[in-house]
């Protein structure tokens, strides 16, 4: 074994990007083709903006294990990488830049403006491309694609003019996510919800013909400018006498109507509710199903509009302030509450959202929807963990026009021209557009796409449709989509529609959420809340492969990761681990040679056995993508199978030239299973360590090695029972000699056992640290425990002093009672029982418990000194 090239140290930084650089150069990030089965998946394109976050190390983590995994079952792996332009992120950021340079990008205009981000892109729009090669994702990057590519905007263009001749696309006006300072139209994943302390002011309408008044409240009096009606719940009987009435819009003058609509909430305060469709969405279909007027009173940039003169040209802010005085001043304010508001805030401009009715382009999803849910419901695409598809198919069944057009300048502008009368066609090319019309074209649509309409079509076009579709044939519909569940509307979902649309297909079988990474204590991970960690510092600090598997041995069914310095500490542990076993191990094996003749005993077979069962858990985790499973196994069966207990066991046998041939033999299968078993999720450590593995029929790397197929004759549930019982006897002993504070490793002169250890009296020896084991009960003082029907003695008399013993006890029992006691006074307070959350009281209870089986022990363990 080539043992002395390792280095007594494992070093990531030498070892990670020697091996990506090599992998590349061989194209083992290539599908390999011919008759293989296909396996494909399509990153989620990350932003040109975006730098790698903790979200996108474990999303590529996941997609990268999958790939691995797959190509050494046999598969032709491609995993397609790519960018999105990312429309609003890419043109705040440039705008930003300019400014810092003193440039008015208004006054750059539209195309020198978009010279400006294409360079910016040049220039930094790549970064995270090399994070994730950094990070080891084996993806094949000569195919690399960007939502603006040449082709990719050819797709986008034919795809927009073949919804609206089918008359899918129109032009409306709607209630849409406004950003003031931005003056564009949003969609909800650019936005986050966030609770505010706030208002709520309730407000005088009274009837017009002077028989009385409503009281309706609101936390926004500045819409009631634009208020068109006064809603009420038809079963509500405090009103049904008056819908048909008009009410008078206060400081305004406008008369209104009641009306009866299922809208209102009776149970909420007086049961009637202000409707503005001009400013709300729930308002705005209440104003469609009667027919009502659309108002708006601000504009783009969140003024007030010429039309209420005593408020025009107020910010929208200010005017809530004035208008709140000049109702109280008139009678009109009845009464104003503190109230906890929900309001969205842009996250790319900060700014509060303003839901504002807006003439955009917008999708009929409807008939689009369709296919993509009889999917979900006939099991053609299942979600994992499978509760989203409950979610999904809730959404899609009630699903709503998409809003498409964007007030930007970067991004895909819409392929709408107009004629001289105003006429829009939808067509490639401006010659296009006139071969259409049969006329002149005088104008094209200023807005651009929603950055979603290109990206859903990612995981087709990114395969070359509709120019080249020979990959499509063998590798759509893709296998899975790992993403995120804060973009299954925005994304999922109208991947499924638009693939079934044009290619007839599903776009991916499975899609696998994962879970959201979380601060140590649970909190969101945000730069701008100072709750951020830097994948890349802990890469270039612990590694990638600790990254990794600090990210992946807690992703299982869960939704939330807790994520913290301990984490990365024991994955890189763990790395070091693997690192100095293995070198151990070939230190051991040094000129082994294949030797049949060997006659394997319990632990040899024990160990084989293990090595079984954990390649069958590992081999049904990663199928499932149940990768925790899979990794506590990997650990399991590493750390504590192999090197606390089998290396171990086998240590004077290895010392033993007569003996060595069949722990070698053992070692050395389990190794090399291991490192292939553990290459999917830490691939650059296993890579290192393979390459210094000789053995026969070895391949030229890991990652191009094939699965381990583990024979089935290692499978031996006697082997494993009969460890079972040494190892179970060992643990009991092991805690007996903690209490009396030996230290392990430190030998004691004898135990006593009472009952059978069935051969295992050496592994018993060696592993519990004892020179003899005799049968009986000592003489004397002596500790004694049971496990296993098995009862174990050990004699005291000169392993300890008795005196300095007593005095540490004592010291221990005065503690534990002073912890007691603060305990005990906390439970006898009602207003800690009565009030303190369920969980926490009992979390207190059971501490209780425990410190009183503590004091218990300790003083049983005192009177054995005191005997």
């Amino acid at each position: 074994m080539k043992f002395e090239d390792l280095t007594t140290k494992y070093d990531a930084s030498t070892v990670e990007g020697k091996w990506y650089a090599h992998w590349e150069s061989i194209g083992a990030f290539e599908p390999k083709g011919g008759d293989l089965p296909a396996y494909t998946i399509t990153i989620p394109p990350p932003n040109i903006t975006g730098s790698l976050h903790m979200g996108h190390a474990l999303n590529h983590s996941v997609q990268d294990l999958l790939g691995r995994y797959k190509r050494m079952t046999g598969h032709s792996v491609l995993i397609q990488p790519g960018q999105d332009h990312a429309g609003i992120a890419t043109q705040s950021v440039v705008i930003k830049n300019l400014k810092k340079q003193g440039i008015n990008p208004l006054e750059l205009g539209r195309e020198k403006f978009v010279d400006q981000v294409w360079e910016w892109r040049e220039e930094s729009g790549s970064k995270i491309l090399s994070q994730f090669r950094a990070l080891g994702c084996a993806y094949d990057w000569s195919r690399l694609r960007f939502t603006l590519d040449d082709d990719y905007e050819e797709a986008v263009l034919k795809v927009f003019v073949e919804w609206f001749d089918r008359g899918l696309i129109y032009r409306g006006k709607r209630v849409v996510n406004w950003d003031i300072a931005l003056k564009t139209s949003v969609s909800d994943i650019e936005t986050e919800r966030k609770e505010v302390n706030g208002k709520l002011y309730h407000i005088r309408y009274a009837y017009a013909d002077g028989s009385g008044e409503l009281i309706i409240a609101t936390t926004r009096p500045e819409t009631l400018l634009a208020d068109v009606a006064v809603a009420v719940h038809p079963d509500d009987s405090r009103h049904k006498a008056n819908v048909g009435k008009e009410l008078i819009l206060p400081l305004v003058g406008r008369k209104i109507p009641l009306l009866a609509d299922i809208y209102p909430d009776p149970e909420f305060g007086t049961g009637a509710v202000k409707i503005t469709p001009g400013h709300d969405p729930n308002d705005f279909e209440v104003g469609q199903r009667h027919s009502l007027e659309i108002l708006t009173m601000m504009d783009e940039g969140g003024k007030i509009v010429p039309e209420y003169e005593a408020y025009a040209g107020m910010d929208r802010l200010a005017a809530r302030k004035k208008i709140v005085a000049d109702l109280e001043e008139q009678g009109l304010l009845v009464k104003t509450e503190d109230h906890t508001i929900a309001v969205m805030i842009s996250q790319r401009s900060g700014e509060i959202i303003e839901p504002l009715a807006s003439e955009q382009w917008f999708v009929k999803q409807t008939d689009l929807a369709q296919p993509a849910i009889d999917a979900l419901k006939d099991g053609r695409i299942r979600f994992k963990p499978d509760r989203f598809t409950g979610i999904t198919l809730d959404w899609m069944e009630n699903i709503r026009d998409w809003c498409i057009s964007r007030q930007l300048w970067w991004g895909h502008r819409i392929p709408i021209y107009y004629t001289e009368d105003g006429e829009p066609f939808a067509a490639l090319s401006e010659a296009d557009a006139e071969a259409k019309a049969g006329r002149k074209i005088v104008r094209q649509e200023i807005d651009v796409l929603d950055t979603w309409f290109s990206s859903g079509l990612w995981p087709f076009v990114t395969l070359g449709w509709p120019q080249n579709q020979d990959l499509l044939e063998n590798h759509y519909p893709t296998d899975v989509l790992v993403t995120a569940r804060d973009i299954i509307y925005l994304w999922v979902a109208r991947m499924m529609m638009m693939s079934h649309d044009f290619i007839g297909k599903i776009p991916f079988h499975t899609v696998y959420i994962h879970a959201t990474v979380l601060t140590q204590d649970g909190r969101r991970m945000s730069k701008s809340l100072g709750t951020g960690i830097d994948p890349m510092e802990i890469i270039e600090t612990r590694g990638a492969d600790a990254l990794r598997y600090a990210l992946l041995s807690q992703t299982g069914a869960n939704q939330d990761i807790k994520f913290g310095e301990r984490k990365t500490e024991e994955a890189r542990n763990f790395a070091n681990k693997i690192w100095n076993a293995s070198r151990f191990i070939l230190i051991s094996t040094e000129g082994y040679k294949v030797d049949e003749s060997y006659n394997l005993t319990v632990e040899d077979r024990w160990m084989l056995s293990r090595l079984r069962s954990t390649e069958h858990t590992v081999r049904q985790a990663y199928d499932n993508i149940d990768v925790q499973a899979a990794a506590q196994s990997l650990y399991q069966f590493f750390w504590t199978d192999l090197c606390d207990w089998y290396i171990e066991m086998v240590k004077p046998r290895l010392a033993d030239e007569d003996q060595q041939s069949a722990p070698q033999y053992v070692l050395l299968t389990c190794l090399d299973a291991f490192l292939k078993l553990m290459h999917p999720m830490m691939p650059f450590v296993t890579e290192e360590v393979y390459s210094h593995l000789e053995i026969e029929e070895k391949s030229e790397t890991l990652m191009g090695a094939d699965w381990p197929e583990i024979p089935a004759r290692f499978a031996d549930v006697e082997a494993e029972e009969s460890i079972r019982l040494w190892q179970e006897a060992v643990r009991a002993f092991r805690a007996l000699r903690a209490e009396l504070g030996l230290t392990p490793r430190q030998k004691v002169p004898v135990a006593f056992i009472e009952g059978s250890l069935n051969g295992g009296e050496e592994v018993f020896k060696s592993q519990g640290w004892v020179e003899e084991v005799k049968h009986g009960k000592p003489d004397g003082q002596f500790v004694s425990t049971a496990s296993v029907g098995i009862s174990f003695h050990l004699p005291v008399e000169g392993l300890v002093d008795a005196e300095k013993e007593l005095k540490k006890i004592d010291s221990e029992i005065e503690k534990v009672l002073k912890e007691l006691g603060g305990l005990e006074k906390r439970l006898s307070n009602p207003n800690f029982t009565e009030r303190a959350k369920p969980e926490v009281v009992a979390k207190a209870r059971q501490d209780q418990a425990d410190l009183e089986d503590k004091i218990q022990r300790l003083n049983a363990r005192k009177a054995i000194f005191q005997s």
